[in-house]
Order: C-alpha cells, then sequence, then structure tokens
C-alpha cells in the first residue's frame, strides 16, 4: 500500500503555512493563535489529511482485517516457499515480494488502527518522537517496501522472461545467487530513494488554540538543507518515482507480459506437435514450463490492474502541483481517488495466495505436506514430479523453474 503521504508529500495541501505574529484559521481547520516563535511554520493536522467520509471506513474498519488476512496469507506463503525443495531463483523472488507487500501493510498499520478505527484522528499529536514515527511508518517505510515489491515483479517479470525465450543464458543468469543479489540491490536502491525523506522535515512542539484551549501540537518544517531548492528537490523526488517506480515499470511489465503471452502460444503448438509424434515426456515438459508462465502471467496482470491507476493519479497529482496543468482542481477528491487506488492495492495482496493454490500442483502439494500432513514432506513421484526440478541444480534440467 501506498499512502497518500508517501505518494505526494506536498504537506501544504493537508497543513497551513502558519507566519509569525498572525493569528487566523488556516486549511487545516485549526484555529491558530501562534505564540512568539522565530520561524514560520506548519502544523501536522490529521483530520485534514483525507476526507474522513473515505478514510474511516476503509482506513479505519477494512484495514484491520485486511491486515489479518495479508500477514496470515503472505506468512503462508513464505513458510511454503522457503522448504528445501521449494528454493529455486523464482521462488525466492516470490518470497521476497510476499514479505515486501506483507510490510507495506503492517508498518502503516497501527498508526490507520489508532487514528481511524480508534476515532484519534480529531486529537492533535504534539509529541515530535510521535510525529517522526507517523512520518516513518505512515510515509517512508511503506513507500520502501512498496518501492521494492514493484521492482522485484520487474524482476520476476525479466527471469520469466529468460527463461522461456532465451533458455540457454538461465543456466548463467537465473542462478539461485543472482536472484539473491538481485533481492538485495532492489532493498538497496529502495532505501536510497526515500533516504531524504527521512531527514527532509524537522518537528518540535508549538501551542495552538484548539477547541476554545491552548493545546500543544506538533509543528513541522523543512529542513535547512533543502529551504533554498525546495521546487528542485520535490521535482526531482517525484520525477524520478513517476519515471523508475510507476510508468516505467508498469510499461517494461505490459511488454514482458505480451512477449511472455506470445511465448507461451509459440509453446501450446509445439506441445501439440510433440503429442502427435509420441514424445510424452518432452511434452510433458512444455506443459509445465506453460503452467509456470502462465502463473506468473496471471500474477502480473493482477499488479498491473492495481498498480497502473495508481501512476496515473500520481502523474496527474505532479502534473497539477507543478503548474504544468490544471488537470484536477478538486483536491478533496485526488485525495479520495488515493484512498480507493491504495484499498485496491491491499486487497489484492492475499490474491496471490489463491492463485499459487489455485494453479501450482507444487505449492499445494507442499502446503498440505506442511500444515495437513503436520510437516512431514512427502516425496511421491520424486523422480517423475515438476516439485523437485531446479533450473540450475543437480537434480534436473528442465529449463525453467516450477513453482
Amino acid at each position: 500500500m501506498e499512502t497518500e503521504g508517501a505518494n505526494f508529500s506536498f504537506f501544504e495541501g493537508a497543513n497551513g503555512t502558519l507566519d509569525e505574529g498572525e493569528d487566523y484559521e488556516n486549511v487545516t481547520g485549526f484555529n491558530t493563535t501562534i505564540y512568539p516563535t522565530k520561524t514560520p511554520y506548519y502544523i501536522l493536522n490529521l483530520t485534514e489529511l483525507y476526507p474522513l467520509d473515505v478514510a474511516v471506513p476503509l482506513y479505519g474498519y477494512a484495514m484491520p482485517v485486511l491486515l489479518l488476512v495479508t500477514t496470515v496469507a503472505n506468512t503462508l506463503i513464505v513458510l511454503v516457499l522457503s522448504q528445501t525443495h521449494m528454493r529455486t531463483p523464482t521462488n525466492t523472488i516470490l518470497m521476497a515480494m510476499a514479505l515486501s507487500n506483507m510490510m507495506t501493510l503492517v508498518f502503516p498499520a497501527p498508526w490507520l488502527f489508532y487514528m481511524y478505527t480508534l476515532d484519534n484522528y480529531n486529537t492533535p499529536m504534539s509529541s515530535p518522537l510521535a510525529c517522526y514515527g507517523w512520518s516513518l511508518m505512515h510515509d517512508s517505510l511503506p513507500n520502501l517496501f512498496h518501492t521494492a515489491s514493484i521492482w522485484l515483479t520487474v524482476a520476476l517479470a525479466v527471469q520469466r522472461y529468460i527463461y522461456v525465450c532465451h533458455a540457454p543464458m538461465a543456466r548463467n543468469w537465473c542462478t539461485l545467487s543472482r536472484a539473491i543479489k538481485t533481492i538485495v540491490g532492489i532493498y538497496i536502491c529502495a532505501a536510497l530513494h526515500q533516504a531524504p525523506r527521512l531527514v527532509d522535515v524537522f518537528y518540535w512542539t508549538e501551542y495552538s488554540e484548539w477547541q476554545g484551549r491552548v493545546t500543544a501540537v506538533c509543528a513541522w518544517h523543512y529542513a535547512r538543507w533543502i529551504i533554498e531548492y525546495l521546487d528542485l528537490y520535490f521535482s526531482l523526488y517525484f520525477g524520478f518515482r513517476v519515471i523508475f517506480v510507476h510508468l516505467g515499470p508498469c510499461a517494461s511489465l505490459v511488454v514482458l507480459n505480451v512477449l511472455l503471452f506470445r511465448a507461451m502460444r509459440r509453446a501450446q503448438l509445439k506441445r501439440v506437435k510433440l503429442l502427435q509424434e509420441n514424445k510424452k515426456n518432452e511434452s510433458k515438459k512444455l506443459f509445465e514450463t506453460n503452467c509456470t508462465t502462465l502463473m506468473l502471467i496471471v500474477i502480473v496482470t493482477v499488479f498491473l490492474v492495481t498498480e497502473i491507476p495508481l501512476a496515473v493519479i500520481t502523474l496527474v497529482h505532479i502534473i497539477t502541483s507543478s503548474g504544468l496543468a490544471v488537470i484536477v482542481t478538486d483536491y478533496a477528491f485526488m485525495k479520495k481517488l488515493i484512498i480507493m487506488s491504495n484499498s485496491f492495492i491491499i486487497f489484492t495482496y492475499p490474491v496471490n495466495f489463491a492463485i499459487y493454490c489455485g494453479m501450482s500442483r507444487q505449492f499445494r502439494e507442499t502446503f498440505r505436506d506442511l500444515f495437513v500432513r503436520g510437516g512431514v514432506i512427502s516425496k511421491r513421484d520424486g523422480s517423475h514430479s515438476s516439485r523437485y526440478s531446479l533450473v540450475n541444480g543437480n537434480r534436473t534440467c528442465t529449463q525453467e523453474t516450477v513453482l
């Protein structure tokens, strides 16, 4: 999940600027009386961060249920894919994707529960530590893991493309060690992408009039190192995000999905020919390859269905905010779209578990062995079943990784 704050950290849209020595009611809904201060600042007001008529039902009531379902489903995926006979390059990436998706929801969930389930969005935060915690867990960390999940999906599609369309290269390029290095590299790049957001604002406690009494509130301002380059800083950050986190990966995945589908169709025709020639073993291997390819195409398609709307919303917001064009004038409507897009993404997190169970015999067999038969891994059909095949292992040479 990506939060609105994670995607669009132009906090001015949700908070008002309070100038020194002025008393006025700003867009946050605070009736603000500023006590003597040396620096103009912003108030962190969660009441106006999201439209409550949408945020409370989705983030407050639906989110705890989705957190439970997603945590259980993705934990089961990790447990199954981490079994010794399941440790393949493709499965390793799928396991990293499951962990990334789960962490994308786990980190903001406590804050969303506190704010929207327990109805604390009307209570201003005053502790700088709490405000830093909100920013870190509601913004930076979910953004990091969601970015990693996007790039892992691209890595998965590229890996499958090599398996299917350039099989001789798979033995050198699609190894378990390379898959692990790719995962580590993706997490490092995602962390570097988010690193500036950890130190671009600072928080402190101020006092404002809130509901007829003076109340401690959390004030914030941009860090001094970006004040003079604020426009450039956000242009570079969001420009990079649009190109390399949203539009670029989505476009790449569309192309790779089309190429994989065409390759699968060619393989189906080849399999028909092999059956006519009574080459059953080769036909079976080709069938297994197609089953795995089809499953990964479905996974990527589900990903695209949720990510493309978010990419479009992000692009529209950035174009409007930068002044290049006015596409949407109702910012509240934009926030509602963001919440619905976030929720749509979260709804799909447990779907991968259903896809694995429905389309992978190996996953079903391993799941049944672990949780129905008490953790005893059955070795029936060990010499013939695809569940023991590896691309670069010592067991078979099937030219593909079977989930």
